[in-house]
């Protein structure tokens, strides 16, 4: 992989921490905001804040496409931040409660890190 600029990589992890910030909403927040809504206006409200999501999601791509990270690293690095947003999210946000199971599931998407970005030495 060739050298990424560092204020691409860090443009390109920005938004797509705040894109998954926004898609996390879109997708969960509904069952603690509109519980007593019924199930398409849950889906009209998560739509509208998912389009935010796909703004910001869309450029970080095409950014670190352009800077030389491939797609699977892309997607991997997604997996990550969208863990990394989503654990804080049901806990403080839905409340649910701290599970060590949760920090296997991150070792093991650190795993998918090692692989997706190690050199191809084939």
């Amino acid at each position: 992989m060739p050298s990424i600029p560092l204020r691409s990589l860090e443009a390109t992890l920005g938004l797509i921490l705040i894109s998954n910030i926004f898609m996390t909403f879109a997708w969960y927040s509904h069952l603690r905001t509109l519980n007593d809504q019924s199930w398409w206006v849950a889906a009209l409200v998560s739509w509208s804040i998912a389009l935010a999501e796909y703004l910001l999601l869309i450029p970080a791509i095409r950014l670190g496409s352009a800077q030389g990270i491939t797609t699977a690293q892309l997607k991997i690095i997604q997996e990550v931040v969208s863990l990394v947003v989503f654990v804080p999210f049901m806990m403080l946000f839905l409340g649910e409660k701290w599970r060590w199971d949760y920090l296997w599931a991150f070792f093991c998407i650190l795993g998918a890190v090692f692989f997706v970005f190690r050199s191809n030495r084939s």
